[in-house]
């Protein structure tokens, strides 16, 4: 696999010399096949062979006359694939060339491994420094063509080099008379040729050997992202051989070990069917159209193999928990699913649990991640709708036409009235699916699929993109509506972490909506501060967004998100106040309010935990202070540069995507990230050998701490006098008991 400075330092030469060489040899060849057929073969045809002459001679010289053609077709073939490699590696060189070139004239430096870095890091640039301030743009550019640089080159580099392979081929003694026009024609003819191999494996269901399950998980590796290959693959296994192959699978009745015996590939090969098929999906040829529609017809269909009968809709739903399904299969699969469970339910009368259950014959499994066994078709579906943030964002502000009625998608999978969907139960009785749910509202309300290794906030440069922004930010209004008590958080089991996370990623809205003491926020600049009209903010109102935030914090990995959602937040907020040290006190305060109101719900959740557990000893009160265990220089993470979103890690999430308040040069957000972190943080844990009343006190030290950690940072950085900071440290106190008192519901003295 070429790596970067493969590509950057390669020499084309040779390359170019064997595509002129492979030139002059086809048109030599092309000479002798013309010599002869017309030649050799048009006189051997006219001769009036007779006797022995007559059976051997004549075919000797026909199969000659063909090797001569065979091999200039393959000569020219040879040539057409290194002539359009060379194209493909020289295109390639020339783009990584063009990164590099421009990247000292933007402020960037491309490592030896293609790694890209500040020029001058803003931590070591002098005062008076006035070179180019790179912008979070120019770092996700760079990293992004030289990706697609290295992806394009080796690409062609694996497809030319099997068509190579083909074309010579294992017959010594002939010539293969293979024809590639092009090295993308070969690609094409490599991807009907692994698709029809691997569809040949499938329809040997699970009378397969493992090894012919890790040749077809190898075909889906090696195809990744190819959608020419996915969509013959599709079209090869067809709607009902797809259907009956993972019915078939997920049913042990005929004696089949393969699923019991090795769970791991079956776990792989479902994960990799699901990519293969997504990829497929959106294609818009006419075959492909005509599989998607099937597909969703074959969704009522019930699937028979020897001792299980699930529904189309059960076994698709979980080959759609991976992968980015088309937007328009997602709508039409979503409207037939709805409509096939009310029909079932009787609109409601019957538990879902029993509409898609087995009833008397044996249960079946159909999803192999170990998580559930896929009887609920809406569990996969809503992994599908994670993934895919615009088709979620869609399905939820959609309703779904049933026989002369209308059902809202919001009513019926979130909501929690009378028609909310009755959610299966597991076998102690507590709903299930709901971590699906949860998934699904993340894509909707954040714009980046829920397990995105990277997550990125999307921009506001364009209409569209502001369009986006609003229609993201009225459905977390209508999230934080929903979920604003601890008990309609507790009833869907499973979603907290993915409430959180929507948290995190609103953290703006969800600060600008609390500025509002006494409906102030016409008189209090809370606009201007706040940066409402660059970035697009929300109200969702003082009182619900309190109520919100008190649903999630009481629990430990919420609150361990949000806190670190806050103060990444708070000192973007003071950041953007510029060196107006009167704004930066006011915001400064507004977010220490914020951290007393998650604070206050933490304490009584720990003491709530201790009244019911006093035996618990060696339970972990709070381990906050998530900031300590990443470096400074890690903290922007792929966006550094950018300060408008910050990726951080927290114990509670892998990865966070945060909005800050406003886009600050380069070297401000870092600066400012830096400061804060590792000089003041130190670790504080609670081993709970003590009494929960001392852990409280010490839980609350750790959240006043780190309420203060921004400002005591910028008093450090900008010299501020001991009667400024006292005066400020005063108030602070005050705006922490604020956020605490506003979060206090009951008794909680002692605390």
């Amino acid at each position: 696999m070429l790596n970067f400075e493969n590509l950057l330092n390669a020499r084309l030469g040779s390359l170019k010399n064997a595509v002129d060489d492979w030139t002059e040899t086809v048109k030599k060849l092309e000479k002798l096949e013309e010599k002869a057929a017309k030649g050799l073969l048009k006189k051997a045809g006219k001769a009036d062979w007779k006797g022995e002459n007559a059976g051997v001679t004549l075919p000797f010289v026909r199969k000659t006359a063909k090797e001569f053609c065979d091999a200039a077709t393959e000569a020219q073939s040879i040539r057409n694939i290194l002539r359009d490699a060379l194209a493909e590696f020289k295109a390639a060189k020339k783009a990584l060339q063009d990164v590099v070139e421009a990247a000292h004239g933007k402020g960037l430096h491309i490592t030896a491994d293609g790694s890209v870095e500040y020029l001058v890091h803003p931590g070591r640039r002098s005062k008076d420094f006035t070179g180019p301030d790179p912008s979070g743009d120019d770092f996700a550019k760079a990293r992004g063509e030289i990706k697609s640089a290295l992806a394009k080159a080796n690409e062609a580099d694996a497809t030319a080099a099997r068509a190579l392979r083909t074309l010579v081929g294992k017959d010594q003694h002939n010539f293969s008379g293979t024809d590639y026009e092009s090295l993308k024609q070969a690609g094409r003819t490599q991807d009907a040729q692994d698709a029809k191999a691997a569809a040949k494996i499938v329809a040997k269901g699970d009378d397969a050997s493992p090894e012919e399950i890790a040749r077809l998980n190898q075909y889906f590796e090696d195809n990744r992202g190819d959608r020419h290959f996915a969509e013959r693959f599709a079209l090869e296994v067809g709607v009902k051989g797809n259907l009956d192959y993972w019915a078939d699978m997920g049913d042990s009745s005929d004696g089949s070990r393969l699923g019991l015996d090795h769970p791991k590939e079956i776990k792989e090969l479902q994960q990799n069917w699901s990519l293969t098929l997504a990829a497929a999906t959106h294609s818009d040829s006419p075959e492909m159209t005509r599989w998607k529609s099937d597909m969703v017809k074959a969704g009522d269909d019930i699937i028979q193999t020897r001792g299980t009968s699930p529904h189309g809709f059960q076994v698709m739903s979980n080959l759609m928990r991976h992968g980015v399904y088309d937007n328009k299969f997602l709508q039409d699969f979503g409207t037939a699913v709805v409509v096939a469970e009310r029909r079932l339910t009787g609109d409601g009368g019957i538990p879902t649990g029993q509409a898609w259950g087995s009833g008397l014959g044996m249960p079946w499994r159909l999803n192999s991640d170990g998580k559930d066994l896929g009887t609920d078709p809406m569990a996969g579906y809503m992994e599908a709708l994670g993934h895919n943030p615009e088709a979620s964002l869609d399905f939820f502000n959609r309703s779904t036409e049933l026989e002369g009625d209308k059902i809202s998608n919001w009513d019926y999978f979130v909501g929690q009235g009378k028609d909310a969907r009755d959610w299966p139960v597991d076998h102690n009785g507590k709903p299930k699916g709901f971590d699906s749910l949860g998934h699904a509202l993340e894509a909707a309300t954040l714009g980046h699929s829920y397990d995105d290794k990277s997550p990125s906030i999307p921009p506001l440069k364009t209409e569209e993109q502001i369009e986006a922004r609003e229609a993201r930010t009225a459905l977390m209004s209508k999230i934080v509506d929903t979920y604003g008590s601890a008990d309609a958080v507790e009833k869907q089991p499973g979603i907290a972490d993915s409430l959180a996370k929507m948290a995190a990623g609103h953290i703006d809205s969800l600060n600008y909506s609390t500025a509002d003491f006494g409906g102030s926020q016409d008189i209090n600049g809370r606009n201007a501060r706040f940066g409402t009209e660059n970035n697009h903010l929300a109200d969702f109102g003082s009182s619900g967004t309190t109520n919100f935030l008190r649903a999630l914090a009481g629990d430990e990995d919420s609150y361990n998100t949000i806190s670190a959602a806050q103060q990444t937040y708070g000192t973007s907020l003071m950041a953007s106040q510029g060196d107006d040290e009167g704004d930066v006190k006011r915001v400064a305060l507004h977010s220490i309010m914020m951290h007393g109101m998650l604070d206050q719900t933490r304490f009584e959740a720990i003491g709530q935990e201790f009244a019911d557990q006093k035996e618990a000893a060696n339970r972990e009160l709070e381990k906050q202070g998530a900031w300590r265990d990443f470096a400074a220089g890690a903290i922007i993470g792929t966006t550094v540069g950018v300060a408008s979103e910050l990726i951080i890690p927290t114990r509670a999430a892998a990865a966070i995507a945060v909005p800050l308040a406003f886009e600050v040069g380069g070297g401000a957000a870092e600066t400012y990230m830096s400061n804060q972190t590792l000089d003041w943080l130190k670790e504080n844990e609670f081993d709970n050998k003590e009494e929960a009343l001392e852990g409280i006190e010490k839980a609350r030290a750790n959240g006043q701490q780190n309420a203060m950690t921004p400002f005591l940072n910028y008093a450090h950085a900008h010299g501020m006098s001991e009667d400024d900071a006292w005066d400020f440290s005063t108030k602070a106190e005050s705006s922490y008991n604020d956020g605490r008192n506003r979060s206090d519901t009951k008794d909680v003295r002692g605390y």
